[in-house]
Order: structure tokens, then sequence, then C-alpha cells
């Protein structure tokens, strides 16, 4: 990782510009795969697992019951427990999140209030290349399951044909059966148009790479809704001259392992524990297994410790970046996570590593990447329902605001919605005269 010492007459945009961007290139590659799949549906889906998965004899897309009963015998009992621990504090935590109702009178006479509904096709996207993330089952779906959603689906990219156990029984224990083996931009493009075994669905959920991602968005724009633009991990932590070096180069090869276009981040007042993080983060990188070091020896070409005067100037450079996961680790650790803006989900002293997060502690782990926690949230339940709003008003309640509503429409040159009310409030008069 290269060492910054920053000073304000840089521009820190430059300096943690991320590694990955939506080029022409990709754009292109990613617009095939999509019109390839609207085109030929399944038969497309078949040549690019062929292609891209290791997978050319599958013979069926959807995974079956015999796959999933054999699933759950190769799953231990010990990660069964861990997966149903991690899944009840999920839920909790989700349950806890759902919004109540109420209504409100506006004016005398004029009743509001709003109702939430499940969104009812969902497909949730679980990402299978560089690991099997089993988890991103139990954060999507959980969700879903509490909100209610009449159809979710699950695509996830084979391999050799076969998805890992611990996708299928994960799945199988939060009640949800169809899965599909598809990956990539193709099975986002799959879920959006539908194919003759794919059904399409109304709102797309899960991270991914930048295909992924490109596919989302780019869909996003004609067809189906997406819950946000969760790409490459990230994570950015804030830490003084208290914090331990070895749990923060921890915690950036957490984030580096996920893959070469993942970034970490580390911004601190203290230029001694720069050098202790560096030496600390050599020294772990060399423990990961081969392929794990490989990724995160790529990302970490693009990663940086930035060391500032101060933690108010961390705090800035942190709200800028709008980091998917933050850490802060310093000696007023909670004081400082109350001043923070821009984040996707921040874990808050020296016990909290954002693994936690990933896994276990509940809150939910797709969040918002490449800078777009600036205006989007982590997901939750409000994420698979829509909202409707109601108002019911009584003859008063019109009377109220009745006068106003016309001389509005009548300014906007709107004469028959000023016309919806005038004939109701005649109506209103002639009936009171009859009276």
């Amino acid at each position: 990782m290269e060492i910054i010492k920053y000073s304000e007459k840089q521009d820190y945009r430059q300096i943690l510009q991320r590694p990955y961007s939506a080029n022409k290139k990709l754009r292109k590659v990613v617009k095939d795969i999509i019109k390839n799949i609207r085109d030929n549906g399944d038969k497309a889906l078949f040549e690019l697992a062929a292609k891209f998965d290791n997978s050319p004899a599958m013979k069926s897309l959807q995974v079956s019951q015999e796959e999933i009963e054999k699933a759950a015998k190769n799953v231990s009992s010990e990660m069964k427990h861990n997966i149903q621990l991690a899944a009840t504090n999920i839920e909790k935590y989700h349950k806890a999140d759902l919004p109540s109702g109420s209504w409100v009178e506006t004016s005398s006479g004029v009743k509001c209030w709003s109702k939430r509904v499940p969104i009812e096709k969902v497909g949730l996207y679980i990402p299978g290349g560089n690991a099997p993330l089993f988890s991103s089952v139990l954060m999507l779906g959980i969700p879903a399951k509490i909100a209610g959603n009449d159809e979710i689906v699950i695509c996830t990219p084979p391999n050799k044909g076969q998805i890992n156990p611990l996708i299928l029984y994960t799945a199988h224990m939060i009640g949800i059966n169809k899965i599909y083996k598809a990956g990539g931009a193709q099975a986002i493009a799959a879920l959006a148009y539908g194919t003759e075994s794919i059904p399409a669905v109304d709102k797309i959920f899960g991270p991914g790479n930048q295909y992924v991602t490109e596919a989302k968005q780019l869909l996003s724009q004609e067809l189906v809704s997406i819950d946000m633009p969760a790409g490459p991990s990230e994570v950015l932590v804030i830490c003084d001259d208290t914090a331990e070096p070895e749990f923060i180069a921890a915690d950036l090869l957490s984030q580096a392992e996920h893959g070469p276009d993942s970034q970490v981040i580390c911004v601190t007042t203290s230029k001694k524990l720069s050098e202790q993080v560096q030496e600390a983060v050599d020294e772990q990188l060399q423990q990961l297994p081969q392929q794990n070091r490989n990724y995160a020896h790529k990302s970490l070409e693009y990663s940086k410790i930035m060391i500032v005067k101060d933690l108010s100037n961390a705090i800035d450079i942190s709200d800028a970046y709008a980091p998917e996961h933050l850490i802060i680790m310093t000696k007023n650790a909670e004081e400082i996570a109350g001043q923070i803006k821009n984040a996707g989900s921040v874990f808050i002293g020296k016990y909290s590593p954002e693994s936690a997060g990933d896994y276990a502690s509940g809150t939910n782990h797709v969040l918002p990447t490449g800078g777009w926690a600036a205006s989007y949230s982590c997901l939750s339940v409000d994420d698979y329902m829509k909202k409707i709003s109601f108002q019911k008003l009584s003859q008063k309640g019109l009377k109220n605001i009745g006068l106003a509503i016309e001389e509005m429409a009548k300014a906007e040159s709107l004469y028959a919605h000023q016309n919806a009310v005038k004939v109701r409030l005649a109506k209103i008069q002639q009936e009171k005269e009859n009276d």
C-alpha cells in the first residue's frame, strides 16, 4: 500500500480514485450479453455457463429438489448451527427495523396515510465467483421473507454445473427453493426479461462484480427496478495512535481478498501507525492462501494509507469517499461515528470488525459501493416493499382546502383539475341550501 502524507492542497478525490469504472468496453460487453439473453433466453444461458462458469454439460438451469436435499447432507452440524445463529440475528435486526404505519390529519377533515405492500416478484443474485457467498442468501432472503414477497427466486453461478451446498442449504433453510444456475450479467438479464426457465421479476437485489453492477444499472433504466449499485467491495478505516495496527491490517485484507477490483483505504493521524499498518499488512498477506493472496495483492496496488493532520480532516475525506464499509478505531470512536454523513455501514471501536457485519451481527451486508453511499442506504425490508399513499376527505375537509386547490390548478392552467373540486363544492353548497 502506498503511504501518502496528505496536504490540504492536494485533491483527495484524485488520490482516492477507485480502480474501476464503467468504461465503454465493459459497457459494450454487458450490452451484448443482455441482448443475447433477451433474444435467445435459455439457449444463451447454457452457452454462457459453458464459457464463463466451467459448466458445459449442464442439463437444467433450475436446481432440483434432489440437489437441495443432497446439499443439506453435505453441510456439517456445526456449520448449520453457525448459519442459524447468523439468521436469528439478521431476522431480529430487520424485524426491529420495520417501519410502523400511522396516519395524519393534515387539515380538519383531511386524513392521509400510507400502506406498505410487498413487491410481487423479486430476484436475488448470489455471487459465486471468487467465493460462494452463502451469507448473501441470508442477507437478501431474510428481508424478502419478512416483507412477504409472493415470488422469490435466486440466481447464482454454477461450477461444473453444480451450486455450492452451503448456498443451497441456506436458501432451503429460510424457505427459498426456486434456485437457478446462472451467474454474471447474463443472470441479471434473465431476471429482468425472463427466459423459458427463469421467471421475470419486478426488482433485482444483490451484490456482484462490475459486470453484474453494470447490467443492473443498464436494465434499471428501461425495464426493472434494482436495490442499489453494489459492486466491488471497499473499506475505509479511520484510526489514531490508540488503534491496534494488526487489527487494521486484518480489516483491510478482509476486503482486499474479495477481488482485484476491491479497494481499501486507511486514514490516520499517526505516521508511526501508518508504518506499523504497512508492516502488518505485508506480514498477514503472506499468511493467506495463494488465490486470496493474489486477489489482495492486486487490490493493494490501488489502495492507500493517508496521514492527515487531525480526525476532522479524516472525517471530511471519509465522507467525500462515501465508503461501503467504514471502521472507526479512535479514542472517541462513537463520537466520531456520530459525525459521519456518508457510509454504507459503520463499525465502531476496535472490537467491531467488518466481518461481523458480513456474517452475524444482524445488519445487512448488501451496501452501496463506488461512492453511492452518499445517496443510497443499506439494504432493508423496506426495499422489498412499495408504498401506496391514501387520503380520505370529508365534506368539511374538501371545503377547508378546496379553494386553495382551485386557485393552484387555475394558476397552472389545469382547468379540469380545478373543476374536479368546483363541482363537488357546488354539490355541497346545493345540499346545504336544500336542507
